[in-house]
């Protein structure tokens, strides 16, 4: 059976596992980051404010009962399946879905935005393409940072009973943060062993890229930045 390494963090990371039992693979659950909810300032907040656009699923997780019921009622437009069930559980009251990539949301709401505001709710770390997209095109962002996300460390020996002392064939990484504590993880000289023959899945190329001494030829990259996607490349992989 095939040892796939799941490096993301919790609730998620449990998720992932169960769907790699129900396909044939072997999970081994070692989050390589966590998230952590951040304070908010809920004043004024959904003051000229048309709609809220949510590109997480931990941004709606951790943003606070206050911030949420100040934006309820307007609509919320989240990237894909996943972020928007998280969004109608936290109490958003109309919730669409959109196209699972941050910037093709980014896109589909420009035009009915423009020269409106949109509470973006998000964390810390992110990539900027889909604030950039709107701004661009004349649409105002007002960020609320709910969350930030940080690396976790392990010693070699925590790692080294977490995999049994045994290698792993496979990694999926669904973050740059994640992929670049990998990497440190595969050049220790106590567990550089572990990973000489595994075969590295990112959830997009902005992940992949973070994994700078990684063999071209060892990294597979989702063709679209989505769960369902990563999981087809690693089926379709041997």
């Amino acid at each position: 059976m095939i040892r796939v390494l799941v490096t993301r963090p919790q609730p998620g990371a449990s998720r992932t596992a169960q769907r790699l039992r129900d396909q044939g693979f072997q999970p081994i659950l070692l989050p390589l980051t966590e998230t952590v909810a951040l304070p908010v300032d809920v004043d004024g907040i959904a003051i000229k404010s048309a709609a809220v656009a949510v590109t997480s699923a931990n941004a709606a997780r951790h943003a606070p009962k206050e911030i949420i019921a100040a934006l309820a009622a307007l609509p919320c437009h989240a990237v894909g399946r996943r972020t928007a069930e998280s969004a109608r559980t936290a109490g958003f009251l109309s919730v669409s879905e959109g196209p699972g990539d941050a910037e093709a949301l980014a896109d589909a709401l420009a035009g009915d935005y423009a020269g409106q505001t949109i509470v973006y709710l998000c964390g810390r770390v992110r990539f900027s393409g889909f604030e950039q997209r709107l701004q661009a095109a004349g649409v105002h962002v007002r960020t609320v940072e709910a969350y930030d996300t940080v690396a976790l460390d392990y010693s070699d020996e925590a790692v080294l009973a977490r995999l049994s002392g045994q290698p792993v064939e496979a990694v999926l990484l669904y973050s740059a943060k994640a992929a670049a504590a990998m990497q440190a993880l595969t050049e220790r000289p106590a567990l550089r062993d572990l990973f000489e023959e595994t075969w590295f899945f990112a959830l997009s190329g902005r992940i992949a890229a973070a994994l700078e001494t990684v063999a071209s030829e060892k990294l597979r990259v989702a063709p679209e930045p989505s769960e369902e996607a990563l999981l087809e490349l690693l089926r379709t992989w041997r």
